[in-house]
């Protein structure tokens, strides 16, 4: 890892890179990565119902100054129309694979989004788009990427910005909000089991 950031770094000063990021690091990763290259920008899965990078992984990066691009954040789509959403997936999507999208957790799953969409038509406006305005509102930044191959999605997830929170609307969303289910079919690599050993440790010095 430190041995291509350094390769990276050798880019940047040639000015064939501008920029250097990484994706679901660990928070030792992302201070042994920035210590020999700042990092600009650290992308990782972030929406309601996957919370678990604000524990340690959000700090380090705003302690070092580096950006947050949240990906996934419509939870892989199901905030857009709930179990409606899961039943539309083809056979071959990696999504049917998802233990939260699996039958034992659909339940507990569907009425999450049951609890957001009763919010979202209080505030006048789609549960998508509720979900994308939770994660706006996380801070200037955090810079949300969701996944759309139509325009009129495209068009409501624009409007997303347009939606204001409260500080008592956000916490009803986050208490409401928790998934049944792990994020991936164990052994997907994640920040959690990510982190990459010293140099030197493996060089044996």
């Amino acid at each position: 890892m430190f041995e291509k950031i350094g390769e990276l770094k050798k880019l940047v000063e040639e000015g064939k890179v501008k920029y250097i990021g990484l994706s679901e690091a660990s928070a030792s990763t992302i201070r042994r990565a920035h210590a020999v290259h700042p990092i600009t920008a650290v992308q990782l899965e972030w929406s309601l119902w996957t919370r678990d990078v604000e524990i340690d992984i959000v700090p380090t990066c705003r302690e070092l100054g580096i950006g947050i691009v949240a990906y996934s954040p419509l939870g892989r789509g199901f905030f857009s129309s709930g179990t409606k959403f899961v039943d539309s997936l083809s056979d071959q999507d990696f999504r049917k694979t998802l233990p939260r999208f699996q039958p034992e957790n659909l339940a507990k799953n569907e009425a999450i989004f049951g609890r957001v969409c009763e919010i979202a038509s209080r505030k006048g406006c789609t549960a998508s788009q509720l979900a994308l305005a939770w994660v706006h509102h996380q801070g200037s930044d955090v810079c949300p990427i969701p996944g759309t191959t139509k325009i009129e999605n495209f068009d409501q997830n624009v409007g997303a910005l347009a939606v204001k929170l409260t500080p008592e609307e956000m916490t009803e969303l986050e208490l409401c909000a928790a998934a049944e289910g792990e994020r991936y079919v164990g052994g997907m690599p994640t920040w959690r089991n990510s982190d990459t050993p010293p140099l030197s440790s493996w060089k044996g010095e």
